[in-house]
């Protein structure tokens, strides 16, 4: 009898001293061993492999085969968008992988020490339940900043509308979006309120250049002269660059009492729609005043707005 006693003993010391620590060691040692191999392979995937050959190749892996918004014609910031989709989308990544690794190591600690884990996943159930709904807000920001990236809806540089903010993207996160407007006004946006997103700075941009004239005035002859007078300011070396294809003239966009309203559009490099437009309209102006076609301004008024000739 005492020699069964002694064995049990033995046996359990041995087992609670020796193979238990052997056996959580283990998982532990299993854990960071994949969480490590994991986040080298994240990090490969999400770093670009280097400059030069096909655009494609110069993406970094994660995000080689998702859909791009991203201009050809701005590769500085082409690159740095890539990237920076890359590392975000990398660390929700990491953080994903780092969170499964901790609760698969806990729950097998607590196996191996004998406790009934069922309660524990069943609470666990429960509690994420609760937090979901408690954080409802919390979570709808971060998917809806998961989607966005992947989406390539908008990066750093670009100008969009965001509903409430209209401004130069400088941070996209996984929960909040900042932008700068025309008036320095730094805006916090949530992702997760971003109903709509209008983005002037995806492939190309527009110049809709707006120029007046008096009712008196040649319609006809005012259209060939705002024309001729932007498609030699697009020849322009200041501007030239920027435009992607010739003037096109619309016609009378409006009429009012006091004067008609010519449109002109052409298409440009992202972000340069209001360069190009405002050399356009300063152009019309001085060929205006040397063709003599009136505009619906006092007298004397013309070369003030035209500038220097």
């Amino acid at each position: 009898m005492t020699t069964h006693l002694a064995f049990e003993w033995t046996e359990t010391n041995r087992e609670w001293i020796i193979e238990n620590p052997i056996r959580i060691a283990s998982y532990v040692v299993i854990a960071l061993i994949v969480r490590f191999v994991m986040h080298r392979a994240i990090d490969r995937a999400t770093r670009r492999p280097g400059a030069g050959g096909r655009d494609g190749a110069s993406k970094p892996f994660l995000i080689r085969h998702l859909r791009e918004r991203t201009p050809a014609t701005r590769n500085p910031e082409a690159a740095e968008r890539r990237a920076q989709r890359a590392r975000t989308i990398g660390s929700v990544l990491k953080s994903t992988v780092s969170m499964i690794l901790l609760v698969w190591v806990v729950l097998s600690v607590l196996s191996v020490l004998g406790v009934n884990i069922a309660p524990f996943i069943a609470s666990a159930g429960v509690v994420g339940l609760a937090i979901g709904f408690g954080a409802q807000n919390l979570v709808r920001d971060f998917v809806s900043g998961i989607f966005m990236l992947l989406e390539d809806q908008y990066g750093v540089g670009d100008i969009v509308d965001l509903g409430e903010a209209t401004g130069e993207v400088e941070s996209v996160g996984l929960r909040i979006t900042t932008l700068r407007d025309i008036d320095g006004t730094l805006w916090y946006v949530r992702n997760g309120e971003i109903i709509r997103v209008g983005n002037m700075s995806q492939e190309y941009a527009v110049a809709r250049v707006e120029v007046p004239v008096a009712l008196s005035a040649d319609v006809d002859r005012a259209q060939e002269v705002a024309l001729e007078a932007a498609r030699n300011a697009v020849r322009d070396d200041g501007i030239r660059d920027d435009v992607l294809a010739e003037p096109e003239m619309l016609g009378v966009q409006d009429v009012a009492p006091d004067m008609i309203t010519l449109r002109m559009t052409l298409k440009t490099k992202p972000n340069s729609q209001w360069s190009v437009s405002r050399r356009i309209r300063r152009d019309v102006l001085r060929a205006y005043e040397q063709h003599g076609i009136e505009l619906p301004y006092p007298t004397g008024r013309i070369a003030a707005l035209a500038g220097p000739s």
